[in-house]
């Protein structure tokens, strides 16, 4: 690795990526707005948030296989490709006859398969080109980055919605698409060690191979059913903010927004904040904190009153400070400590776990929310992350988790 050049190659994809992010985030926006205009269904807009997140959760262990296998700057360039490719085609047809809802729904789809292949590839492709010191740091700026397209896509997806046509919005997301897939391009990405010949037959194995790798730390592996626990509580969460400031405290679409806005403002903070300092040096530290602050802002957040708006607002702010000192210090020790060939397998598995607990837990939520009342269900959800807190600091693999010994 050159470590003179790394800033500049690591930047330069993650510029592109963060053009690439905010296109793909509006016209995501966009299209849920023109499938609330044409439809008014809540179904159609359940199913499409669906085939959002199965691919991920159904193909991302094989995904991750394949990612291991090929070589993963081009796998990043035909996945960027991919959902330009899909966009062009939801754009021609826009042109031609009425947008059926079943094309805007395969768009989707092909959409979220190309992003399944990407999210791996480029968690798996950063520690070839930044020092292993610098990874956590790297990890808080992929973090504002998403954060950055939480705050403006919804604004710049309903505002292109209202001024422009749909298939004029596409062909920005394509722009996007195609920026990000120059950017990788020009980049020199070292080449990961490959296991030799591989083949449909031993496929499977390649897959408990990336399981194994995880399994071989004992921290890690902890950390990921910790990672799929945490999913299945704040998640459902996740969902129900709008009907918390909407039903509980009385407001409008506005204040849902505002709530929106706050904690994705919140999360950039902590992006940058992660990217400038690193975190604490004991990086469990790091993830036990956020989680305990995530389950505090939870839990207070359930015991205010009706007008207790405005703090319920600083709680959510809060919790997206807090969530990059998790997600982003765990993408970190991950690529730190497992061995880069079996990188992709080891990202597609932890989405797959995540993917399958989340609507888990918004089965579980939307049974017992209503029967408790919203307010309640946040104030059980934050004892039961703050429970995720205590396990997390019981447990001597993760405690042990910067420890030399716990390299694979």
């Amino acid at each position: 690795m050159n470590t003179q050049n790394w800033r500049r190659s690591f930047f330069t994809i993650w510029a592109g990526q963060a053009v690439s992010l905010i296109t793909s985030a509006a016209l995501q926006m966009a299209i849920i707005w023109y499938l609330t205009d044409t439809t008014g269904s809540a179904m159609v807009l359940s199913i499409a948030t669906m085939v959002g997140f199965l691919p991920q959760a159904i193909l991302g262990t094989m995904i991750g296989v394949l990612v291991d296998r090929w070589n993963r700057k081009l796998v990043m360039i035909g996945a960027d490709l991919m959902v330009a490719v899909a966009g062009v085609a939801l754009a021609v047809v826009a042109l031609t006859i009425e947008l059926p809802i079943w094309v805007v729904m395969l768009v989707l789809f092909i959409r979220s398969v190309g992003t399944a292949f990407h999210i791996p590839a480029l968690s798996a492709v950063t520690p070839l080109l930044v020092p292993e010191d610098q990874l956590t740091k790297c990890a808080g700026y992929s973090q504002s980055v998403q954060s950055a397209s939480y705050i403006l896509s919804p604004a710049i997806g309903a505002f292109l919605y209202a001024t422009w046509e749909l298939n004029a919005i596409i062909l920005i997301d394509v722009l996007g698409a195609l920026i990000a897939c120059i950017t990788v391009a020009t980049v020199a990405i070292p080449k990961q060690k490959t296991q030799g010949e591989s083949t449909a037959s031993n496929f499977f194995e390649e897959a408990k191979d990336g399981y194994r790798a995880l399994r071989e730390s004992k921290g890690l592996f902890a950390l990921l059913w910790i990672g799929a626990l945490y999913a299945f509580v704040f998640m459902p969460i996740n969902a129900l903010f709008p009907l918390m400031s909407m039903s509980y405290f009385k407001g409008t679409a506005t204040h849902a927004s505002i709530v929106e806005i706050a904690f994705a403002v919140g999360m950039l903070v902590g992006g940058l904040s992660l990217g400038a300092w690193g975190g604490f040096k004991n990086r469990a530290l790091s993830i036990l904190v956020s989680i305990s602050l995530m389950g505090i802002a939870l839990f207070i957040s359930g015991l205010l009153p009706i007008n207790g708006f405005l703090i319920f607002v600083l709680c959510s702010v809060l919790m997206g400070f807090s969530s990059p000192f998790y997600s982003g210090v765990q993408m970190a020790l991950i690529q730190e400590k497992i061995q880069p060939e079996y990188l992709g397998r080891v990202f597609g598995l932890l989405g797959s776990l995540v993917s399958f607990a989340m609507p888990i837990g918004l089965v579980v939520s939307g049974i017992f929310a209503d029967r408790v009342g919203i307010n309640t269900w946040f104030l059980l959800s934050g004892v039961g992350i703050i429970g995720i807190a205590i396990l997390c600091a019981s447990l001597p693999s993760i405690r042990a988790l910067d420890s030399k010994a716990e390299r694979s």
